[in-house]
């Protein structure tokens, strides 16, 4: 009778152990298949490509090696492409991060109705960017007197503005760094707050009882050096979704006529690139594998910098 018992104990943890090895793979299996198949297949198979010369097909037989990565690193097109990614970066990084954090601060401070306004800031973080650029770009900055900036500088007697046209000055800059400034910065506010919410209060009870002042020395010595963690990750995210800036640009500035010359980010690039008139699935796959190592290298660079992971003395 003892032997059956232990017997019987061992086979239930065993069949235990298998029914949560099952049950993982239930909910988990899925999910997993669907990454696979819809994530990293697809990246493979583009690698795959960029050693091909693949017009209008997905099956290349023709191998050329590296010369895809050649032509496109030589494409005065696609590195002008970059160098739109960079003036993008230099305006929507700095301003994204200060606007999230002020808004964050001033949420913070508030003793009434936080969480309404914490609500009402990251609401249009769920709009999405297609139905956001159309808005900025029928209501807002059309281009006609009709549109709400305009409206806004004829009270001032201003002359109207073809803001996505006119590129001396470049307008279309600030359509573009305002509309992702309102779709982002709810996002970041929210990420802000919860570094502010891990401030033990006793800092700013000891910083009083020295003589520190509230306000700006308050934020400088005691608020900002301790949301750094939360500084390096919003940085992070910040430049990897510039670099993954498509439908803003693509929804602003293309018409029936097509998109203009100026303004092109990496991917608007790649997409005329691979998808246009030659359809040119190789060289288009060469351009992203070099974006995607471009994007690694950026964020390991980063990481580095600002010593992510770093324990803290």
């Amino acid at each position: 009778m003892p032997g059956r018992k232990a017997a019987g104990r061992a086979g239930s943890r065993l069949l235990g152990t298998q029914r949560r090895t099952l049950w993982f793979w239930v909910f988990v299996g899925p999910f997993a298949a669907g990454l696979a198949l819809f994530t990293y297949v697809p990246l493979a198979w583009s690698v795959y490509l960029s050693f091909f010369d693949a017009h209008n097909t997905v099956n290349p037989t023709d191998f050329v090696g590296l010369d895809n990565y050649v032509t496109m690193l030589g494409d005065d097109a696609f590195l002008s492409s970059l160098g739109t990614f960079g003036l993008f970066t230099a305006f929507i990084v700095p301003a994204t991060y200060v606007l999230s954090l002020a808004l964050a601060l001033m949420v913070n401070r508030l003793r009434f109705a936080q969480a309404f306004f914490r609500s009402v800031f990251f609401l249009p973080t769920a709009c999405s960017y297609v139905v956001a650029a159309l808005v900025w770009k029928l209501s807002i900055f059309n281009g006609v007197r009709f549109g709400l900036a305009n409206t806004v500088l004829g009270w001032f007697g201003a002359e109207q503005t073809a803001w996505l046209s006119t590129t001396d000055p470049p307008w279309y800059w600030l359509v573009i760094v305002t509309v992702r400034l309102w779709l982002q910065a709810g996002f970041y506010m929210i990420l802000f707050l919860a570094g502010l919410q891990r401030i033990s209060p006793r800092l700013y009870e000891a910083a009083a009882v020295d003589g520190a002042r509230p306000g700006w020395q308050t934020f400088r010595h005691i608020t900002f050096p301790q949301l750094r963690a939360t500084s390096v990750a919003v940085v992070l995210l910040l430049v990897i979704n510039a670099f993954q800036a498509f439908d803003e640009f693509y929804n602003l500035l293309s018409d029936a006529r097509g998109y203009p010359p100026y303004a092109r980010p990496p991917l608007v690039y790649l997409y005329y690139t691979a998808l246009g008139q030659e359809q040119n699935l190789g060289l288009g796959s060469a351009g992203a594998v070099i974006l995607a190592l471009i994007i690694a290298v950026a964020t390991v660079v980063q990481a580095r910098w600002f010593g992510l992971g770093r324990r803290e003395e």
